[in-house]
């Protein structure tokens, strides 16, 4: 287990442990992020482009753009993660490092509630960050992808990068919690996070007629929020937006819209 010892083991400095972690998470980004672009914006680019949300890709510039500040926020995740193994070393939080010490069952069960946890977090932070106060310091950088592409996933300012890693010592210290549960939560988040930023819609249509639509969230739901820079603030669910009454007015049709086009468009 040498690599859970770099990333949690005692004998590493906070230096190496930032590097190690900033390391990790660059490592699952450029693997997802990358595997969708090439996916959906090279190989099937044509097949897939009457799924395409917005019916047109995004310019080179904003993918570079994209690509820049998440190098940036890859950085400051290695950091707050370093930070939060270091606190849960000293004690600070209810982090453990044996599975056997709460069972297999809490393991698996500390991960469901993490993941409840973090789509709580998201919501209300995201919301928080849309005040005409908070706006520009925090979340202009991510909307200026008006139309995301998978590299927009960490495309945050730096104050917005540290706001999101702050689920780390939030999850940390709320309940007890396996590094490599919390491991696992943050590769579903990778994986949600890039699906939702690919610009296209892969949930059948029929999804929208059954209640899996009061509780799952859609690419298209977050694509329109970066398209019409308000509501749709949820991240894995959509319960948030239903109970506080924030989902777009047209999303429901929009989704349908999308899903019903037909596979004989093509791409420009």
């Amino acid at each position: 287990m040498r690599v859970l010892d770099l990333l949690f083991g005692t004998r590493h400095s906070f230096l190496e442990r930032s590097l190690f972690t900033t390391l990790e998470v660059g490592l699952r980004y450029f693997l997802f992020a990358g595997v969708a672009w090439i996916l959906a914006y090279w190989l099937f680019r044509n097949r897939w482009f009457h799924r395409k949300i917005i019916p047109r890709f995004p310019a080179s510039a904003d993918v570079r753009r994209e690509i820049g500040y998440s190098l940036l926020t890859l950085v400051i995740f290695g950091v707050m993660g370093a930070g939060t193994i270091a606190a849960s070393r000293a004690g600070w939080t209810q982090m453990y490092w044996r599975i056997s010490e709460r069972g297999t069952g809490w393991f698996a069960g500390s991960i469901a509630c993490a993941i409840l946890v973090h789509d709580t977090y998201f919501y209300w932070t995201h919301r928080l960050m849309h005040h005409p106060r908070l706006f520009t310091l925090f979340h202009k950088v991510h909307h200026l992808s008006t139309n995301p592409s998978p590299w927009a996933a960490y495309s945050f300012a730096p104050a917005e990068a540290v706001v999101e890693a702050g689920i780390f010592p939030v999850v940390a210290t709320l309940m007890p919690i396996h590094p490599l549960a919390f491991g696992l939560v943050m590769l579903w988040q990778i994986l949600f996070n890039v699906a939702g930023h690919t610009g296209f819609e892969f949930h059948p249509t029929w999804l929208m007629r059954t209640p899996l639509r009061l509780i799952l969230n859609t690419p298209t739901n977050h694509v329109m929020h970066h398209e019409k820079m308000r509501g749709n603030y949820g991240l894995y669910f959509n319960i948030w937006d239903r109970l506080m009454g924030t989902n777009h007015p047209d999303y429901e049709s929009r989704f349908r819209e999308v899903t019903s086009r037909r596979s004989s468009q093509t791409a420009a």
